[in-house]
């Protein structure tokens, strides 16, 4: 098995730093993290309903998570990583304390996967695909959103 160079190694940990920053974002409820890890034409696949392209985009996402569940949490279970491209199992967690899709705060400690695969040029996060568990989610909140 090959040694990673230093400028592999160096590679490796930016685009790790790059991807774990864009998780903080959440946990700090700090979407301004986003423009520090994100390239300006990042791809999210797929949006979320009315979530606007690129950078930007995400930035709502993360205040409607943070009001929702005002402390929230991601964690990483792990991360497999090859040059360029990155997976990630993770959890997020929190206390559901403000409205979720027209669900009314249930007060109820949540916590639900998310897999996710990000691509990774100079240091920034440029694409990234992902499923996160909302059935899991709903059914720990006791209601699905309404249809429409």
């Amino acid at each position: 098995m090959k040694t990673p160079t230093n400028d592999m190694a160096h590679q490796l940990l930016a685009e790790r730093n790059a991807v774990e920053t864009l998780y903080r974002a959440f946990s700090e409820q700090n979407p301004d993290l986003v423009d520090t890890v994100l390239a300006p034409t990042w791809e999210d696949i797929p949006l979320a309903p009315d979530q606007g392209p690129g950078p930007a985009g995400i930035k709502p996402i993360i205040r409607m998570v943070a009001a929702a569940f005002p402390d929230v949490r991601i964690t990483i279970h792990d991360m497999v990583q090859a040059p360029g491209k990155i997976g990630v199992r993770a959890e997020i967690s929190g206390t559901h304390l403000g409205a979720l899709f027209g669900i009314a705060p249930t007060g109820r400690k949540v916590s639900f996967r998310l897999h996710e695969f990000h691509t990774v040029a100079d240091g920034l996060v440029t694409t990234t695909w992902h499923m996160e568990d909302w059935f899991g989610l709903f059914q720990q909140l006791g209601q699905f959103p309404q249809a429409g």
